[in-house]
């Protein structure tokens, strides 16, 4: 397996300029990295965050598929899997697949709705490429962090922030870190008052849209912009433009 952990691959703006809604980033070399390991024609299909939002699910299957035949990379199809198809279906068009993405939303429903479907097991002998975007590159995880993110989540009892996940890979990432780094979260600071405190025994990645990990061959190798945040300390890592392993 060939595993992409995303913050968002999207740019908006490089798709605009040719009528598209998006484009897979060229910077850190993201599009070129995944040009390079996609055939031509393979099927992709797309693991919904929320499964029952079928009109959304379809419109983003259509605007990834134009992605891919805008990469150079025309998929022979792209199929959404979400709640309109069976357990067995879903495995079924995973084992002909090529490429999967992992859609981004919201961590524990996505987790959620993996966990029925079985979605562990249906990768277990997966030799094809996989790209997580936002949530999905967090639950691709054997231990996922469910990052608080809606009101009340920080400061619920019950709320699980550690939870078990795919288990493609131990790399834990915090997506948008420039969207969210001075969030506001039911009255604390989601990095310094959460998930910095978060961290005991634990390593996490912070990074931007633009910024990704890669793993193959066993081996996992950071591109781009990130902050690690280990035992508590959080500090800048890797810069843009360069890489790091893992």
């Amino acid at each position: 397996m060939k595993l992409f952990l995303t913050s968002s691959p999207c740019d908006d703006e490089g798709g605009h300029a040719i009528g598209l809604p998006f484009v897979f980033r060229e910077g850190n070399g993201f599009a070129a990295r995944l040009r390079k390991r996609l055939p031509e024609g393979v099927l992709g299909v797309m693991l919904a965050a929320y499964p029952d939002d079928h009109e959304r699910n379809d419109a983003m299957a259509g605007d990834f598929a134009a992605a891919f035949e805008a990469l150079g990379r025309p998929l022979s199809d792209m199929l959404m899997l979400d709640s309109r198809m069976s357990r067995k279906a879903i495995a079924s068009a995973i084992a002909e697949s090529g490429v999967i993405l992992l859609s981004g939303g919201h961590v524990p429903t996505q987790n959620a709705w993996f966990r029925r479907i079985g979605l562990k097991n249906a990768l277990a002998d997966y030799q094809g490429i996989v790209m997580g975007i936002s949530a999905g590159s967090m639950n691709s995880c054997g231990s996922v962090y469910a990052q608080p993110e809606e009101p009340g989540e920080a400061v619920d009892p019950d709320y699980k922030r550690f939870i078990p996940g795919l288990g493609l890979t131990d790399v834990m990432i915090l997506p948008h870190y420039q969207m969210v780094k001075d969030d506001i979260l039911d009255g604390m600071r989601l990095f310094e008052d959460i998930s910095i405190p978060d961290s005991a025994g634990r390593v996490f990645y912070a990074i931007p849209d633009g910024s990704y990990v890669l793993q193959e061959y066993g081996h996992a190798t950071m591109y781009g912009e990130a902050w690690r945040i280990a035992d508590g300390v959080m500090e800048p890592w890797c810069g843009d433009g360069e890489w790091r392993r893992i």
